[in-house]
């Protein structure tokens, strides 16, 4: 039997209410929760003055394993991931090679049970190429399949531009659907005409209107009338735009909702405001808009439309992204502190933290059907994350862990510190060192939905 854990006097955010507690963990799992007598055989942890949240739950990363390790790996990632108190990830499929099979999606998680500190799982890609494979799969085996990222090996590969390849999708997929939406002729279209007034150095500022509001709100329209026409489960990832978010539903139950959509945390932290100062390092697709829809983004995260939030987690090389505009690669590392820019909006008396850990922790284990994930609860894994909502410091390279060694986010001060992170149980970060003794878990699943 592993020891027991004891965490003390700590305030607990969980399930829209904030209480202090004491909780006691044991062979993985959350025993019990309440005023518990300290035994002289528990590990105490004292979080008196400090939150527990359930771990983040980060439903679209790119961890970049196997095939593009120069960018980063299952290990270096889901270090950065349990250091910023994420426990749990989903990871896309363009990495090298794409995940089109169930084999190569197996190999994933046989590196991922060697390497990933924090638990995992792993969407099944989707294109062209082999969505007639797809289609006759028993695809409740899968978290999700997504075609994210694929657009990058060759032209045609999203969904969102070719709506046989999407219809056949929706009659015969019985899992999720997780898909980029934007249309590529629109952006096709832009990019020729500034390529013609600038060449091949186009400035980042006119990222979004290249990657504009059109062709995303086109894309997710026509993405949506074809899901409810086969009322198959599409959920349409990063979302960027004020105007997509009047297309999503927040009138009924996350649990009861077909369509559902994500906003990620760039999105809500940086507008086109920060490509004149950024560059290239903020070039991200879906590109990150206006100031309004920064706005909207975060008013419908609040109202219901919005139903989880990602990070969109795609580490480059700084040299990958200091190109110019058609060579510098598309992402930006994130996840190492997704929760402290939450936690900032949180000091800026714009969101709860209980709506926080609604949309980072209860709500991605609801839509993905996670077992015993995503709430604080006895007999649920304890996954867990202390913080200090008093403890200013600045992202700096040398506090950085991701692999590519650099961040958007530098200069940044965050006024919260994760100080504690478990992971099934287990002390895995604890105020800057790293317990590398036992890796994640696979996550247990089951999104059939009743």
């Amino acid at each position: 039997m592993n020891k027991r854990i004891l965490i003390r006097n700590t305030t607990i955010v969980n399930e829209g209410k904030s209480f202090v507690a004491d909780v006691l963990l044991a062979d993985g799992l959350i025993e019990q929760i309440g005023n518990i007598d300290a035994d002289p055989a528990y590990t105490i942890v004292d979080g008196t003055a400090k939150h527990l949240f359930p771990g983040i739950i980060d439903g679209q990363v790119h961890f970049r394993d196997p095939g593009l390790t120069h960018k980063g790996d299952l290990y270096t990632e889901s270090k950065a991931a349990v250091a910023g108190g994420v426990t749990s990830f989903i990871d896309m499929p363009n990495t090298v090679p794409n995940i089109l099979t169930v084999e190569s999606l197996q190999e994933k998680y046989e590196i991922a049970s060697k390497k990933s500190l924090a638990n995992y799982s792993f969407f099944l890609g989707v294109n062209g190429d082999n969505i007639d494979e797809v289609a006759k799969m028993d695809t409740s085996q899968f978290i999700g399949v997504s075609d994210d990222g694929l657009y990058f090996t060759k032209k045609g590969n999203l969904l969102a531009d070719n709506p046989e390849t999407m219809e056949k999708l929706f009659a015969n997929c019985t899992s999720i659907i997780a898909i980029h939406s934007e249309k590529e002729e629109i952006v096709e279209a832009n990019e020729q005409a500034f390529r013609e007034k600038y060449g091949d150095d186009i400035p980042a500022k006119f990222h979004p209107i290249i990657r504009s509001t059109e062709g995303c709100y086109e894309a997710t329209k026509r993405a949506i009338e074809l899901a409810q026409k086969h009322d198959a489960r599409l959920h349409i990832l990063h979302l960027t735009t004020e105007a997509e978010t009047h297309l999503f539903r927040n009138d009924i139950p996350l649990k009861e909702k077909k369509i559902t959509t994500e906003v990620s945390v760039h999105h809500l932290w940086f507008s086109d405001k920060d490509y004149d100062r950024l560059g290239m390092l903020i070039k991200w697709n879906p590109a990150i808009k206006t100031e309004q829809d920064k706005e909207g983004l975060l008013e419908a995260l609040l109202d219901g439309k919005i139903d989880i939030i990602t990070t969109d987690h795609a580490p480059h090389t700084l040299e990958e992204k200091q190109k110019p505009y058609f060579q510098s690669m598309s992402g930006a590392p994130m996840v190492q502190h997704s929760l402290n820019c939450m936690l900032e909006f949180y000091k800026q008396d714009r969101i709860s933290l209980e709506k926080i850990v609604e949309k980072m922790c209860h709500n991605p284990a609801i839509l993905y059907g996670m077992t015993k994930r995503g709430f604080i609860r006895e007999g649920y894994y304890a996954d867990l994350t202390l913080v200090d909502l008093n403890s200013k410091w600045m992202v700096e390279k040398d506090n950085l862990l991701y692999k590519c060694g650099w961040s958007p986010l530098e200069g940044t001060t965050f006024q919260t510190e994760i100080k504690q992170t478990f992971v099934n149980g287990n002390l895995i970060y604890d105020n800057g060192v790293f317990n590398e003794n036992t890796v994640g878990m696979p996550i247990l699943f089951n999104n059939k939905q009743s």
